[in-house]
């Protein structure tokens, strides 16, 4: 990993320290457009060529859609012990979200004026699992249950199949759990297609979500005008800030526990310690030789991994809000009074047992979070995602006429005459 000492670099290499893997979209953007293009045009027919072309399953179009019979399957398949975790996980996951709900109101503002919100869901969601020879079962989990508890009516899975054309047990099983609708065995970026534009199989829906590869993630941002979409996230990043208080092996560990997702993954340490720093460095190598994944962590730590050695736990923070993490770990002595100054993070894991794992797989918030520096500007998928809150105004013929003046001064200000006059109509 780079051992950086952050005060010895110009300004201009801070930059380069805040960059991180763009998961080559604009590569996948001609490739995905398409894509996109021939599943609007051809629907299933299109869905099925690329499912031979890049799976190496032919369907048929009785065949996208996954069975009832094929859910009750999964559950014979799968370990009872994990079919216990999923469901711990989902009831987790459910509890979080439904406390996230936020309140329909109304409020008065002065004689005869009222205004408030009510929660409306959207309509229909279309999920983007992960899937062909991977498993993310927790991944459905949190992101259809937030839409559940939101109320979203119509909930839809698009998973890869494997090579033998199933889709993974656990997968379904969280899809039941979850009370998903229904399952589709599409991957890629005809899947988003889909999606978006709907086919004779497949409905089109109102909002995408979900991770997924380069040519998904490029394949929303080219449907974002047409369908709503969560965002486009890319792969993952941990951001780490420690003093000396810390364990250096957890952190080391931590470390390699986010470059095991993707040899672009990102994994940063920020510390006031130098010889936290140092130690960290040293575990690292003969960490990798006990990880079944370490030629991925060992590619993702080479490229993107960065210890970087700041005057103070002030100047470690001060990056971390520029670097604006998708998963940023507190391990210092006093972890709550440093959360106070942070400004920019997709979730923050607080504390030395509070590993960014837990968060993925067992708290409860939505792991499907912004990286690439998004968290400057946006949250991570939450019940909020699937709902709108329209506002509704009230008033009476009094109401009105307290605000009868102001209404006719700004209609005239900005040259809208009519405003003016509806509002002289009812006062008659």
């Amino acid at each position: 990993m780079q051992l950086v000492r952050l005060w010895k670099h110009p300004q201009r290499y801070y930059g380069r320290l805040l960059s991180r893997s763009e998961g080559d979209v604009a590569e996948a953007m001609p490739k995905a457009r398409k894509i996109i293009s021939d599943v609007e045009e051809r629907g299933d027919i299109a869905i099925i060529n690329y499912t031979k072309k890049f799976d190496g399953v032919t369907l048929s179009r009785n065949s996208i859609k996954v069975s009832e019979s094929e859910v009750k399957e999964a559950y014979k398949t799968v370990k009872d012990e994990k079919i216990e975790a999923l469901k711990t996980i989902a009831e987790r996951v459910r509890k979080y979200h439904e406390r996230q709900v936020p309140d329909e109101w109304m409020n008065k503002f002065g004689s005869g004026i009222e205004a408030g919100q009510i929660i409306r869901p959207i309509e229909s969601v279309g999920i983007y699992a992960p899937g062909g020879a991977a498993q993310y079962p927790s991944s459905v989990l949190m992101t259809a249950i937030p839409a559940k508890v939101a109320g979203v009516k119509k909930i839809i899975v698009c998973t890869p199949p494997n090579s033998e054309g199933k889709v993974s047990s656990p997968s379904l099983i969280a899809a039941d759990l979850a009370e998903v609708d229904e399952v589709y065995r599409i991957g890629g970026a005809q899947a988003i297609g889909a999606m978006a534009y709907g086919t004779r199989t497949v409905p089109r829906v109102e909002k995408i979500a979900g991770p997924g590869n380069v040519y998904v993630v490029a394949a929303k941002q080219i449907v974002s005008n047409d369908v709503d979409i969560d965002f486009a996230a890319g792969p993952s990043e941990v951001l780490i800030i420690a003093d000396s208080t810390a364990n250096p092996r957890r952190v080391a560990i931590d470390l390699i526990a986010q470059a095991e997702h993707d040899p672009s993954a990102a994994a940063v340490l920020a510390t006031s310690s130098e010889k936290l720093a140092e130690e960290v460095c040293e575990l690292i190598s003969g960490l990798l030789k006990e990880t079944t994944r370490r030629r991925v962590a060992a590619k993702a730590l080479k490229k993107y991994g960065r210890v970087i050695i700041t005057r103070s736990l002030k100047n470690a923070i001060k990056f971390a809000n520029d670097y604006a993490p998708e998963h940023l770990q507190l391990m210092v002595k006093h972890p709550k009074k440093l959360l106070n100054e942070v400004q920019n993070a997709g979730a923050i894991f607080i504390g030395s047992y509070t590993p960014v794992a837990a968060g993925d797989l067992a708290i409860g918030p939505s792991h499907v979070l912004p990286t690439g520096g998004v968290a400057r500007k946006r949250s991570g998928l939450s019940v909020l995602s699937f709902i709108r809150m329209p506002s509704v105004q009230k008033l009476t013929k009094k109401g009105l006429e307290n605000l009868s003046e102001v209404i006719e001064e700004l209609s005239e200000l900005e040259g809208l005459e009519a405003h003016a006059k509806s509002v002289r109509e009812r006062l008659k």
